[in-house]
């Protein structure tokens, strides 16, 4: 039965307004502790004894890198050389082992609630036996992209287009400050991959083929980051972008591309060698390795390269793994993988859910002698001295953090993110010089991506493929932002299909869908295929129908493949790449304010066929401009983004839902205590329906029960394809059921089981209800209905559990998959550690 049972509702994450100021929580500790510190030569100190006056992060910021680890137990040591997920652990569980670090999101938030996220651990974390300051990681890749309200930059690729270095460094600088704002002290970037192949779905990440460009802007950034007080980390090391399609890696979800391998010369190795070595010298402090592979052999466990960084090229700081890619290494088994990593040279492992079981690996492997102390004593140190060297051991709840800003999405940051949207644009055509827009100019703006933040930010922004929301707090659209300050540019906006043959011009704005990783990787590299944004050809088709001049915007992280016959139709075209949260940048330089000086930082090719060869279509560095005659008419001034207000579903209200959080195949949701590792063949569909969107369904609806059960239920995400699926829905039992008290799981799931049946009645089939049960999914108890039908061919199953407030969890499956059993799915589930 492949209904949907109710409207995609939108998801809203319920976040504190408490301000860091007010966490930050100073406990002491009465006892004195005296530490016996006993040291081998290799940890180059002397035998002493170290005494503990309170929190020990204070004696600590007096000692060297070398002293501390020599007062760690070997368990203390293993657990700074590991980095769970921030969803899977708890400060009770960072209290008990002092993790080095943890990463990731717990979703749109913004820099008060991040600050509270990131300082309670760090309580924790110095209040812990072993008292050392943990270091929050997150992938801040065009600004702080996980936070609400904060300035997101044009990605790199189009970064490499403008390619000026002082933006880059101003980028760097910017970040850091708004990262500072939020407590997140480590940044995993620049990416500094080299990219060959479009069809990579990272293109987007790389600022574009040309070593010498890639090495001017990452090291630029890389400057800005450290002077702004951030840690930065290049990734990923190296040759990730250099590798071959059809080689990725292997396993669901599908690869084409993303973390295969590259087949290099030595020459080409030494190149790319030199960008790493230009970051070493700039005084990058972290490096993180490539899930890729250089001539068959996994990057994770190739020694001779990463010890180059170390005893050859200078490199001080520490290496750090990327999420949990240790394991598609070649040990025969886990241990193998975590011991043949440490001993290649890394130091901390982002192993986000398996962090306990690689840090009983490493205890264990010492004892073993597979890994010496030595080899660990050195990770340690070299994770201490980048935390020393930040001033965590001096302000480990940074009490004391100077920041230029209050507040993340200043007007003044803003600007600048907006100049570099300017710089980044590429002229590709301006046939009868359509462009710029004249003074006294109707436009009629069209195309999915003209007013989506999505289409506009990419992925990295709010989640991991990007937002599941049309909007995004703090982004001005090219639309939003040509109706903004329309009246500045002396023109006339038209937005409404009905008036547009009133038009004198089509502004056409076209794009892909925001994606991430292997999620980009692509055989069809069209504008209007795959991974084009739905909307692109009926778009076009209006455009050509209206028969005014065409002025095309293509918003997309890589040069995609355009049908030359289409191509011909559009007077002037423009690339925008993925620009981020300034659109005034777009519109300003489309209305004259400013030139065109963007270049392509890539080739760009008209077939599958001139990937990799000397042939394209337009050459890197290919790009138009106004001409001599130019002259640039007065820019308004920018007015900030209007607050975005985020009302709460009236089904959440009162209540202490949050939601979950899918990344790399596991979904978890803390408040209703479920993980569920979601197999590769099912896809990703997060909510993304907005309140206007679930009002305006509802409003269609007459009968009153109906819209009573629409009102009450909330559809968190889903996962499937065409013969199965599994999703997550909340229903709030005070709005379906106003006039019962006391509602209970099983209530809804009687409602439930006589409105599905009548469903399957309604389309001819036969219901076989089997009895009730209570299974376990996971560490929680659920009730369990399983239906039936098509003769036996297919199944749903329905599991829900009362929470602690008016909410009750309903996980849905439904498959005619042949061969799946209710005991399958739950099979999925395991406990939250």
């Amino acid at each position: 039965m492949k209904k949907a049972l109710s409207l995609l509702l939108p998801l809203t994450l319920l976040v504190s307004t408490m301000s860091c100021a007010e966490k930050n929580k100073n406990s002491e500790k009465s006892e004195t502790e005296t530490t016996k510190v006993t040291t081998s030569a290799a940890e180059t100190t002397t035998n002493s004894e170290v005494v503990f006056d309170g929190l020990k992060y204070e004696t600590y910021a007096t000692m060297t890198p070398e002293e501390i680890v020599a007062t760690l137990t070997l368990e203390q040591k293993a657990s700074q050389m590991v980095q769970p997920a921030v969803y899977n652990i708890t400060e009770d569980d960072m209290k008990s082992n002092d993790y080095g670090s943890i990463l990731s999101t717990v979703g749109c938030i913004d820099s008060d609630s991040w600050c509270e996220t990131v300082d309670g651990f760090q309580q924790s974390a110095i209040e812990s036996e072993a008292g050392i300051p943990y270091i929050y990681g997150q992938d801040d890749v065009h600004g702080v992209n996980y936070c609400r309200d904060a300035v997101y930059f044009p990605h790199n690729i189009g970064q490499g287009a403008a390619n000026d270095e002082e933006l880059a460094y101003q980028v760097g600088l910017i970040t850091a400050d708004e990262a500072k704002l939020c407590h997140m002290m480590w940044n995993f970037s620049p990416c500094v991959a080299q990219s060959v192949d479009p069809r990579w779905g990272r293109t987007y990440e790389s600022y574009g083929s040309d070593l010498d460009t890639i090495t001017k802007l990452s090291t630029a950034y890389t400057k800005g980051l450290i002077d702004g007080g951030l840690v930065a980390c290049t990734k990923h090391f190296f040759a990730d972008g250099n590798v071959l399609y059809g080689t990725g890696e292997a396993g669901a979800p599908l690869k084409r591309i993303d973390r295969g391998d590259a087949q290099l010369t030595d020459a080409e190795i030494e190149e790319l060698l030199k960008v790493y070595q230009a970051q070493i010298d700039a005084g990058v402090q972290t490096i993180m390795i490539s899930h890729s592979s250089l001539n068959g052999v996994k990057m994770h466990e190739n020694k001779e390269y990463i010890m180059k960084l170390k005893d050859e090229m200078g490199f001080e700081g520490f290496i750090v793994s990327d999420w949990g890619s240790v394991e598609h290494t070649s040990g025969a088994t886990y241990k193998d993988q975590v011991i043949n990593g440490v001993n290649a040279g890394i130091d901390m492992l982002m192993e986000t859910d398996r962090y306990d079981e690689a840090k009983q690996i490493i205890v264990e492997a010492v004892g073993s002698g597979d890994i010496t102390e030595e080899r660990v004593n050195d990770a340690v140190t070299r994770i201490i001295k980048v935390k020393k060297d930040i001033g965590l051991f001096d302000d480990p709840m940074l009490e004391g953090i100077k920041t230029e800003k209050i507040a993340t999405g200043s007007l003044e940051y803003r600007k600048v993110a907006e100049k570099l949207v300017e710089e980044s644009l590429v002229l590709l055509k301006n046939e009868n010089d359509v462009l710029p827009i004249k003074q006294g100019t109707k436009v009629y703006i069209t195309g999915p991506a003209a007013n989506s933040c999505q289409a506009q930010c990419g992925g990295w922004t709010m989640d991991w493929n990007g937002s599941s929301k049309k909007d995004i707090p703090g982004v001005t659209t090219i639309q939003e932002a040509f109706e903004r300050y329309a009246e500045s540019y002396g023109i006339e906006v038209i937005t409404d299909k009905e008036q547009a043959d009133k038009a004198d011009v089509v502004l056409l704005c076209l794009g892909e869908q925001n994606y991430a990783e292997w999620n980009g990787d692509t055989e069809d590299m069209s504008l209007f295929g795959t991974l084009g944004l739905k909307g692109n050809s009926e778009a076009r088709a209006e455009a050509k129908a209206l028969g005014k001049p065409t002025v095309t915007c293509i918003v997309a992280g890589r040069n995609v493949l355009i049908n030359k016959r289409l191509y011909d139709d559009w007077d002037s075209v423009v690339m925008c790449y993925l620009p981020g949260s300034e659109g005034k940048g777009i519109s300003d330089v489309l209305c004259g304010c400013a030139d065109f000086t963007g270049k392509l930082p890539s080739p760009w090719y008209s077939s599958l066929d001139q990937i990799r060869t000397d042939n394209c279509w337009l050459e890197r560095g290919y790009g138009l401009s106004y001409g001599d005659g130019f002259k640039a008419q007065p820019e308004p001034e920018t007015i900030l983004d209007p607050p975005t207000v985020v009302e709460p579903d009236p089904a959440l209200k009162g209540t202490n839902y949050k939601a979950g959080l899918f990344k790399d195949g596991v979904y978890v949701n803390e408040y209703a205590n479920i993980k569920l590792n979601v197999p590769g063949e099912l896809n990703y569909f997060p909510n993304d329906t907005d309140p206007e969107e679930k009002e305006a369904y509802i409003a269609e609806l007459t009968d009153e029960e109906e819209i009573r059960r629409e009102r009450a239920q909330i559809l968190e995400t889903s996962f499937g394809n065409a013969k199965e699926s599994v999703m997550v829905f909340f229903v709030n039992t005070k709005i379906g059921f106003p006039d019962s008290a006391d509602v209970t799981a099983e209530d809804v799931m009687d409602y439930c089981k006589e409105w599905i049946d009548g469903q399957i009645t309604n389309d001819g089939g036969n219901a076989d209800w089997k009895e009730r049960k209570k299974v376990k999914l996971g560490s929680e108890e659920f009730s369990r209905d399983v239906v039936y039908y098509w003769d036996g061919k297919a199944f749903d199953c329905f599991y829900m559990r009362k929470l602690d407030d008016d909410l009750v969890c309903w996980i849905y499956v439904t498959t005619s998959e042949q061969g799946r059993t209710p005991e399958y799915y739950e099979s999925l589930f395991e406990d939250i550690k």
